[in-house]
């Protein structure tokens, strides 16, 4: 294969392009479907004429249904999109950036899918898409507890969600209280977003994500909360996202107390309500109820869903010491990684 692409390369390089045009066009209709031509062209910055063109052929090609509502794959389109996804990883080179990021970051596994989300949101749900994917991989073949955080990167995974008949016995749990920020955000959202698309079931904590000393003594002696925790604790897989810590602290309404001492500090990272500076150290913890890094280290699958060139940094400092084993993210933050080192 490797061969083969690279003498595309030198005597048919227009080829390559034309096949990358085309799994664009293909992967946003996915995304998006229905979807219309004009949206579609303003999504992925092309011309409407030269997608006129290019979706005209793929209906020709039977990949691609036209309808009033818009623009849809067909099951041969899917089915080819998935076969195209792992030649498309060969022809940008992803897949030996995602050796290299695996490397370079100490993980078990990379998954990379190609773009940048600092530049296009539908990225966020091709890293969404990709997550559930690999969640479905590692279900255990009985009891399954799944815990999720907030956050746009695991929201998008609740989008791309789909029913399962191994997710229909899923439990999902929210990892922690909620931000006090947008709904659709928040990790009880999120967790009942899943379980809803998924088929399975789910509880939710209803608590603030930061507490006072004493709220939160009060709190965590109260039965309700004890339960749900004890579920949180005993999850057997972990999707979590990992935040820029200014933009955090100032999404919490931290005082200015505090974002003066990450600034000086020079946090880089947030996840799971701790804030790390570029050497991975922890700077400051966030008082919440629900799952502590002490708590990850006996769950057998967390994953960490992270992506866009301005989340580099913070990646690479959280990973220097968090406990996740896999990360899901896109071009933008590999590239970024990488060229730092």
């Amino acid at each position: 294969m490797n061969m083969l692409l690279e003498i595309q390369k030198k005597l048919l390089p227009d080829l390559l392009d034309v096949l990358g045009m085309r799994f664009r066009v293909l992967r946003f209709i996915r995304l998006m479907e229905p979807i219309g031509r004009r949206a579609l062209a303003n999504s992925i910055e092309m011309s409407e004429r030269t997608l006129r063109t290019e979706v005209t052929f793929l209906k020709e090609q039977g990949l691609v249904n036209f309808s009033t509502a818009g623009m849809t794959l067909t099951e041969e389109g899917k089915n080819l999109l998935v076969q195209l996804e792992e030649v498309m990883k060969e022809v940008f080179d992803i897949r030996s950036m995602e050796e290299k990021l695996q490397n370079t970051l100490g993980l078990k596994e990379v998954i990379i899918v190609p773009g940048n989300s600092d530049e296009f949101t539908w990225v966020k749900k091709e890293m969404g898409r990709a997550c559930v994917s690999f969640m479905k991989k590692k279900l255990s073949e009985t009891d399954n507890t799944i815990a999720v955080t907030g956050g746009t990167s695991i929201a998008a995974v609740a989008e791309m969600m789909v029913p399962d008949t191994d997710l229909k016995q899923a439990l999902f749990v929210p990892a922690r209280g909620g931000l006090g920020e947008q709904v659709e955000n928040q990790a009880n959202t999120i967790c009942a977003t899943m379980a809803r698309k998924a088929m399975g079931s789910y509880k939710l904590l209803h608590v603030p994500d930061q507490l006072s000393n004493d709220a939160y003594q009060s709190l965590i002696e109260e039965p309700s909360v004890k339960q749900i925790l004890e579920l949180i604790r005993s999850a057997n897989m972990v999707i979590h996202g990992i935040g820029d810590a200014k933009k955090m602290a100032e999404r919490r309404n931290s005082p200015e107390g505090i974002i003066e001492k990450l600034e000086k500090e020079r946090a880089v990272a947030e996840a799971f309500g701790y804030y790390f500076d570029e050497s991975g150290d922890i700077i400051h913890k966030v008082l919440t109820i629900g799952l502590q890094l002490k708590d990850l280290q006996d769950i057998p699958h967390i994953i960490a869903v992270s992506g866009g060139a301005s989340k580099a940094k913070a990646i690479k400092a959280y990973m220097k010491h968090g406990p996740s084993d896999v990360l899901v993210t896109d071009e933008g933050a590999a590239r970024a990684i990488l060229n730092e080192v």
